[in-house]
């Protein structure tokens, strides 16, 4: 792919959008169909272009107003400035002086996506790398589910966090809730599905298994050969329905035990591949500020995502484990970049 002539405002436009969507400059240089130094080099120099910020005069409030401000944005992780102020009583105070006198005593995060990990999550995350270590990547299955919703990717709010503060951890769903839940696996260099779970239906554990047999059994690997289910790993996390004693004894009689049944460290999403191709497909569906009207039309657009990803990908991705594993060891059970 060549350098073309400078990017237009369209494009750089798109760029923009691509970036706040979590777009890779690599990714949006295929999008755009441009040379990948152009993109990285329009990002760069717009990063470098910023200009600082001009203080502005602020309206003042007495002392007394300012601790009762420091008081409730410490109560009140995550809500707006507006909200801290009028807890306060404090009215007529324009958004402008509300956010540079809480910027003296603040910040702006965003809450956590990742649980904190303890003592005991980190030495199974090392257990787990050490166990699997010298284990043949290419013969395990990569399995999970994602939601997607009309109108984007569930990012958590904004909001002010006072210095020293952590943000709070909001509960994260894996069943329930609206959109389309899909299931997929990724082996090698293979996508297997996606799959679309029926609208309405809670994956328990019942409902999981009778999911994965007319659709991952039926439909895929009872068309393997008898060495390559001999060989295949099985990896799925631990939600409730995935772990249940149900669900593994209904595994085992499908031949699916033991050694065959990857075991999951708690919180580690991190180091399921398959989140990376949740990640490629977002960015897809959800490109240039896409919406849809119905669920679908959002699942055509997922098929048609799914379809457009190339085995190499697949494969970089699944033969990322390695790499994983000696990361996770090196930060000592830590979370790794993914």
């Amino acid at each position: 792919m060549g350098q073309k002539k400078d990017l237009t405002g369209s494009e750089k436009s798109k760029i923009v959008r691509y970036l706040a969507e979590g777009c890779s400059s690599l990714k949006i240089a295929k999008l755009l169909k441009r040379d990948h130094r152009t993109i990285k080099r329009f990002i760069q120099n717009s990063q470098q272009g910023r200009k600082k910020r001009v203080e502005k005069p602020r309206r003042k409030i007495t002392a007394h107003e300012l601790r009762k401000v420091k008081r409730a944005a410490a109560k009140m992780p995550l809500a707006t400035s507006l909200a801290i102020f009028q807890s306060c009583n404090i009215t007529g105070v324009p958004k402008s002086t509300r956010c540079a006198i809480l910027r003296d005593m603040a910040k702006v995060r965003k809450a956590e996506r990742r649980p904190p990990l303890n003592k005991t999550h980190k030495l199974k995350r090392q257990d787990w790398a050490k166990k699997y270590l010298k284990t043949d990547f290419s013969k395990v299955l990569w399995t999970d589910e994602m939601r997607v919703s009309l109108d984007g990717p569930d990012g958590w709010a904004r909001g002010w966090i006072g210095k020293g503060q952590r943000a709070p951890v909001p509960l994260r769903r894996q069943q329930g809730g609206g959109g389309v839940l899909v299931w997929a696996g990724i082996i090698k260099d293979e996508l297997v599905g996606p799959f679309r779970v029926e609208d309405g239906v809670k994956l328990n554990s019942q409902s999981y298994c009778q999911f994965l047999e007319d659709t991952f059994f039926k439909q895929w690997y009872r068309k393997k050969s008898a060495s390559f289910k001999k060989n295949m790993i099985f990896m799925q996390d631990n939600a409730p329905s995935h772990a249940s004693k149900y669900s593994t004894a209904w595994l085992t009689r499908k031949g699916i035990k033991e050694e065959k049944l990857m075991t999951w460290p708690p919180c580690s999403p991190d180091l399921n591949p398959i989140e990376n191709l949740w990640s490629i497909i977002k960015c897809e569906i959800y490109k240039e500020g896409k919406q849809y009207t119905s669920l679908n039309s959002v699942w055509e657009a997922v098929v048609a995502a799914a379809r457009n990803v190339d085995g190499e990908q697949i494969k970089t991705l699944t033969e990322s484990m390695d790499g994983r594993l000696l990361s996770v060891l090196a930060k000592k059970g830590g979370y790794i970049g993914r």
